[in-house]
């Protein structure tokens, strides 16, 4: 009698396991945000040289520098299609870009997934601004920007000289980012 009770245990016990390793798994771990990280920080002075150093792909597969977007405020959003935070605010950022772009606003999408499941977002989700694609070494572009975690999305604001003025891991309200995109467009204006 006790060898079949503990066959059951045992596949309880391993089926118990696989439930959660499979929970885990499909989590989205990577696209939540600390609740620590509620809002936009500050770091200390820092240059978007990393950023402005990259040259990745668009969506037609057409190499583009960073650094084409040099004396604009810079709103650089690294997300993946797998990642519902990131999916969410995208919409948020269009409208942003577009109303944003005559006053030297430029976004850019970095995408940590592949260019298939990129271009089936943009068919769903049509973006204002362009997409480039990356992988998962493009994200240790953003720990010396504070994102040690490497974890999405992760959002990073550059003023006009590519001096970094904050950063946002997590999803990015769309009335927290048009206040700070406000802030530069008016400090830019007053120089």
């Amino acid at each position: 009698m006790k060898p079949p009770f503990i066959l059951v245990a045992g596949i309880a016990a391993a089926l118990i396991s696989v439930a959660a390793l499979s929970y885990l798994l499909t989590r989205d771990i990577v696209s939540e945000a600390p609740p620590n990280l509620a809002s936009l920080t500050v770091p200390q002075a820092h240059t978007s040289t990393a950023i402005t150093a990259l040259t990745l792909p668009d969506t037609t597969g057409t190499n583009q520098s960073m650094s084409q977007w040099r004396g604009k405020i810079l709103v650089v959003n690294f997300w993946a299609t797998w990642c519902p935070p990131c999916r969410e605010e995208m919409p948020a950022f269009s409208r942003l870009a577009e109303k944003h772009a005559a006053n030297g606003v430029q976004f850019v999408g970095i995408s940590i997934d592949t260019l298939n499941n990129v271009l089936d977002f943009q068919k769903r989700t049509p973006v204002s601004y362009p997409l480039l694609i990356g992988t998962m070494e493009t994200v240790q572009n953003t720990i010396p920007l504070g994102n040690n975690a490497q974890a999405l999305p992760f959002t990073a604001i550059f003023d006009r000289s590519g001096v970094l003025h904050s950063v946002k891991l997590g999803r990015l309200a769309e009335a927290e980012l048009a206040h700070t995109l406000l802030a530069l467009e008016t400090n830019a204006e007053t120089k």
